[in-house]
């Protein structure tokens, strides 16, 4: 069983950066491919980015491409998103998740609790 837990600041400006990170325990962290998705009020949740188990393809939505920055610390057991040039649209709870496979295919098995990012105009 895979636990993730999602920490990072919360509250950022439009235009300005934020990052978020994601714990993984009880399970082998490189085994997984790592995403993230996000969901606001009234919406479904989406994909936002996803990175292979070593790091070495990354895949984003067409709405944060070029803005946000997957990436992952093997050792730490940890994968981050760094968030630039923010919008009020970008405010979601923001869950980390753990899957195998293509990172633009994988089956996600298990999925932190979300952490909420604000971004005020």
């Amino acid at each position: 069983q895979v636990k993730l837990v999602e920490s990072g600041r919360a509250l950022a400006e439009a235009g300005g950066s934020l990052g978020i990170s994601c714990a993984a325990s009880g399970g082998t962290f490189r085994d997984y491919t790592m995403a993230w998705f996000r969901q606001s009020p009234g919406t479904e949740r989406e994909f936002v980015a996803a990175i292979s188990w070593n790091g070495r393809s990354t895949y984003y939505s067409d709405s944060v491409k070029g803005r946000f920055t997957i990436s992952r610390d093997n050792a730490k057991n940890t994968v981050f998103l760094q968030m630039n040039s923010l919008k009020p649209d970008d405010s979601a709870v923001y869950y980390c998740a753990a899957g195998r496979g293509d990172v633009k295919a994988p089956s996600y098995d298990y999925w932190g609790r979300g952490t909420q990012v604000t971004v005020v105009s």
